[in-house]
């Protein structure tokens, strides 16, 4: 160091220590005297740029290199006449690391909202990792470090991270229809937001080697009703599905109390089927309710039904068909089933097998049981 505080330089290498620089500056501070004839040594995951008075000149290779004119063009312009081509050269020079940023994270920081076509719009949290590597040093140095003397993958990755999450909000609202279907969808989605990141990435002189969406979560709420769809899909109806969770609860409430809440737990849980059985045999009707039976398949179901829980059938009737018997919606002008004026007059039904005259609104036949035509 001379007495006017400038720094000479006549070797110039850069170890990185912690493993997580991209640009280290030599000096960090300022500019020094590169003396001719300094040996500039670039390894091979590096690259060397040296600027002069705020321009990038020469970009150095791996190697050990020898800064005369011989082998620097760029010095014999630098140094040309005013200095006598003795002065040494006022400059710094950058290096970057060439090698892969690996596992660099991303993630939304507030929910975004997605138009879902089966649960309506809901937010979702996403995250995820990258892997990033500098293509062209003098862009990156320009674009995004400047003059500082050190830029790590942290002073980078916040704001690459905030450049894949408005990409992704994009990419996800064109791909993705529900967020039921994303178990199969993960690797499709990350190629594509990669192939959408190439350009913003390639802006600064980076390449995006690798990107993994590892979560998308919807809030969870929305997650029991997946939960409750995907059990829903596995049994056969809506009273299995109830019992199911009154079973869970059951086993939830034995795990919580101990061994006294296990048994008072098991002896619940071997009540529970036989109650769900009884209520949902009478069409989910509360026990004591008055019954009635349908008129269309003679199941039990309440009165206060509208429609059976058997067959489907509608329990409130207006008026039945004076030929088969069918229910008739109102207003309707003929049968929907034989196409009998609702205004006909009933009619006795004759059984073709054993030729008993029965009632208009009989179904079977009340002396050999033969279904009625």
């Amino acid at each position: 160091m001379g007495a006017d505080n400038v720094l000479y330089l006549e070797v110039l290498e850069w170890f990185d220590q912690t493993g997580r620089e991209l640009v280290h500056r030599i000096p960090e501070g300022g500019s020094g005297e590169i003396k001719l004839g300094a040996q500039l040594t670039v390894r091979e995951s590096q690259a060397a740029v040296m600027f002069y008075q705020g321009k990038a000149y020469d970009a150095f290779g791996p190697g050990r290199h020898t800064l005369v004119t011989g082998n620097v063009p760029i010095l014999t312009k630098l140094l040309s006449a005013p200095w006598g081509m003795k002065s040494p050269l006022r400059a710094e020079v950058y290096f970057v690391s060439l090698k892969d940023f690996v596992n660099l994270t991303w993630g939304t920081r507030d929910p975004v909202a997605f138009k879902d076509s089966k649960l309506g719009l809901i937010r979702l949290r996403a995250h995820g990792s990258f892997n990033v590597k500098v293509v062209q040093p003098v862009l990156l140095i320009n674009s995004l470090v400047g003059t500082q003397g050190v830029f790590t993958t942290e002073q980078i990755e916040e704001y690459l991270a905030r450049v894949i999450v408005s990409r992704f909000n994009d990419h996800l609202g064109e791909h993705l229809e529900s967020v039921i279907d994303l178990p199969g969808s993960y690797e499709e989605l990350s190629a594509g937001l990669s192939k959408r990141l190439a350009e913003d990435f390639a802006r600064y002189g980076l390449a995006l080697t690798q990107l993994v969406i590892v979560s998308v979560t919807p809030p969870l709420e929305v997650q029991k009703a997946i939960d409750d769809k995907s059990r829903l899909g596995v049994f056969d109806d809506l009273n299995k599905l109830l019992q199911l969770k009154a079973a869970m609860a059951v086993e939830k409430v034995a795990e919580q109390q101990g061994a006294a809440g296990a048994g008072a737990g098991m002896g619940l849980g071997l009540m529970m089927p036989a109650m769900f059985s009884r209520a949902f045999a009478n069409g989910g009707a509360a026990a004591g309710a008055p019954m009635a039976p349908c008129p269309s398949c003679g199941s039990p179901a309440a009165v206060d039904a509208r429609f059976c829980a058997s067959c489907g059938g509608q329990l409130v009737v207006f008026q039945k068909c004076a030929r088969c018997s069918e229910n008739i919606a109102p207003g309707a002008r003929f049968c929907a089933r034989c196409g009998t004026p609702t205004g006909a007059k009933p009619q006795e039904r004759t059984c073709a097998k054993c030729g008993l005259e029965n009632l208009p609104n009989s179904v079977f036949c009340n002396q050999c049981g033969e279904k009625l035509g």
